[in-house]
This record gives C-alpha cells, structure tokens and sequence, in this order.
C-alpha cells in the first residue's frame, strides 16, 4: 500500500492503527496526522522498542492495508 494513500485517509485508518498499536492516545494519532516517521516514533516511545523494530512493525501493517480500509460505510 501506497503510504500516500494511508495519509491522505489518516481519519480513516486511525482505528486500524489504534487496533495494531492499542497503546497510542487518540493524541498521539492527532500528532502523527499521517506521517509515517512520526508514527514509528511513537510506537517506539509507547512500546519502548528500537528504530528497527517500530520500523519493521510498521512495515508490516502498511503490507497488511488493503482497499477495504478505505472503503466509507
């Protein structure tokens, strides 16, 4: 998935963020607004993990996002 795509619908895609990373505050979902650096940060404050592994957690739910995301109901 284009991480443009993810930012472009951030409002969309907070609780599939929120439901993979239930630690972060709607706060911290306000503060990242989208930017996929902010949000590897953020994960590795709450979770106190390494660059490399908010990176690779972040990797894998950006491989996991699918059109469905997107979709209004």
């Amino acid at each position: 998935m284009n991480w443009d795509r993810i930012q472009g619908n951030w409002k969309q895609v907070t609780g599939k963020v929120k439901a993979q990373w239930g630690k972060l505050t709607d706060d911290d979902l306000d503060v990242v607004a989208g930017r996929r650096d902010q949000l590897a940060g953020k994960i590795q404050e709450r979770y106190g993990v390494a660059k490399d592994e908010a990176e690779k957690q972040l990797a894998e739910w950006e491989r996991q996002a699918s059109d469905a995301w997107f979709k209004k109901d």
